[in-house]
């Protein structure tokens, strides 16, 4: 009930004219998850009981748009049908392009990545201002900080964030990498798909799946978020974690003269591009379970231990991917949001921890106090697969003797993590050029490496005596 699916409705070209998005306000969203979903632009324009009929009323186009193998179980089958006034193949020429040369797919064997096992951090990044640049819209706003895997062989992922001050114009966006899961932190998105409208705000999340193309509107403005690409053979990012969701409308119109469109592909990570003398937004009706949609960080209902320890974090989960190995995901998307802790004899703060998957946190609002590296809201983390990682000593210290009481914890914070159960390469971009003037890492932060006190030792004339109690020998400090 608390999840969304994207259907608000999409443009409608009729005589060289288009039906354009309605105020933001206005638009209607269906709920559910993983549902098969419909939505009409004009009454009665959907087939009943059969998709390819001889001839679609109107003389609209039937298109199945296919997100899974050819033969799969019914439980994996991600497609939609959509009735269109013209197919997708009225394009013109594709050739590639070099319009953005900061975005990268395929990670192995790659000379501008590495891996780092320290623990790095990034101030936020810079949002783009038309007193500085020429306009920059949501895909030319697009960096990769890392990833792992390699679109064409279907597996793997990338960490992107984008930065952009204008609205892409006459453009849309077709990834057909993987899904983008979508996180703005400054500035909502009002994104278009080929099945509707909808509105993503900051505090709220939107995935777009593979093949699916869009176009991204900045109704406040420069705008700065993350993304996570998800390449998968069967791209799931649909898989619920514990518990989850799903956004669409049907809008008022009016119209305005088309002009020529870009249609701005990816594929193993290079942009391609044709133009069309029409609006690709031209679907007057659809069905399916492939489907685009948002959900609000708020609504997440946390759970938590209440009487003693700590919870396990896989109760923070929101989405997973699977990987090829059975029982293990690919990755794993997390939030921190406002809870009480009302556990006794229990450290609270995040235990010290080395971890089997790489962890890429970031901050939507708020304040984030749970390990020692520096996190601003538009800013990254990243703890490197199995690398040492926790508070810092005086939080430990707070902790483990402060007087214990029911209390409130992460107000007014929105957090996340990318827990991905590989190694994750990082790109130089990152950690050499433009965004290593942010960033900052382990070794480089004010805490000295050697600020943790050994308090066992304080202890040892106990600690003797339980030993010597059983027949051990006794320890001394040196």
């Amino acid at each position: 009930g608390d999840h969304i699916v994207s259907s608000s409705f999409p443009e409608v070209h009729v005589k060289r004219r288009y039906i354009k998005g309605a105020n933001i306000k206005d638009y209607i969203y269906q709920t559910g998850f993983g549902n098969r979903f419909s939505s009409e632009a004009v009454p009665n324009v959907l087939p009943k009981g059969i998709n390819t009929p001889q001839r679609v009323k109107y003389d609209l186009y039937s298109e199945e748009l296919n997100g899974s193998s050819f033969i799969a179980s019914r439980r994996d089958i991600r497609h939609v049908w959509m009735y269109r006034i013209r197919p997708s193949t009225s394009h013109g020429h594709i050739s590639t392009s070099e319009m953005n040369t900061h975005v990268l797919s395929i990670f192995s064997g790659n000379e501008n990545v590495e891996l780092s096992a320290t623990q790095e951090s990034w101030d936020p990044f810079p949002i783009p201002s038309r007193h500085t640049s020429d306009g920059i819209d949501f895909v030319c706003g697009i960096t990769t900080v890392g990833g792992q895997g390699d679109p064409t062989l279907r597996e793997g992922l990338a960490i992107h964030i984008y930065s952009a001050d204008s609205s892409m114009t006459n453009s849309a966006f077709c990834n057909n990498d993987g899904d983008l899961l979508i996180i703005p932190q400054t500035g909502r998105l009002d994104i278009q798909t080929e099945l509707g409208w909808m509105t993503v705000h900051p505090g709220e999340i939107a995935v777009i799946q593979a093949g699916i193309r869009f176009s991204v509107l900045l109704p406040d403005g420069p705008s700065r978020g993350r993304f996570l690409e998800v390449i998968m053979t069967f791209p799931n990012l649909a898989q619920w974690a514990p518990m989850a969701w799903h956004c669409l409308r049907i809008s008022n119109h009016h119209a305005q003269t088309v002009q020529t469109w870009r249609i701005i592909y990816k594929l193993a990570g290079q942009l391609h591009l044709c133009n069309q003398n029409h609006t690709p937004f031209d679907v007057v009706a659809w069905q399916g379970n492939l489907v685009p949609y948002k959900y609000a960080i708020e609504k997440f209902v946390n759970l938590a231990n209440v009487e003693k320890t700590q919870s396990d974090p896989t109760v923070y989960g929101v989405l997973t991917t699977k990987s090829k190995f059975p029982g293990v995901s690919l990755t794993d998307f997390l939030i921190f949001t406002p809870k009480w802790i009302a556990t006794s004899n229990t450290f609270r703060p995040p235990y010290y921890h080395r971890n089997m998957s790489t962890e890429i946190m970031g901050l939507i609002y708020g304040e984030y106090g749970g390990s020692s590296h520096k996190l601003e809201p538009g800013g990254l983390s990243y703890e490197a697969s199995y690398m040492p990682h926790g508070e810092t000593y005086e939080t430990w210290r707070y902790a483990a003797t402060r007087e214990l009481a029911p209390e409130r914890t992460c107000e007014g914070t929105a957090a996340f993590m990318f827990h991905i159960s590989a190694p994750v390469f990082l790109t130089k971009w990152a950690l050499e050029g433009e965004g290593a003037g942010r960033r900052h890492s382990r070794s480089s932060q004010d805490e000295p490496l050697d600020s943790f006190q050994p308090h066992f030792l304080d202890h040892l004339e106990e600690v003797n005596l339980e030993l010597k109690a059983v027949g051990l020998p006794s320890l001394t400090s040196n």
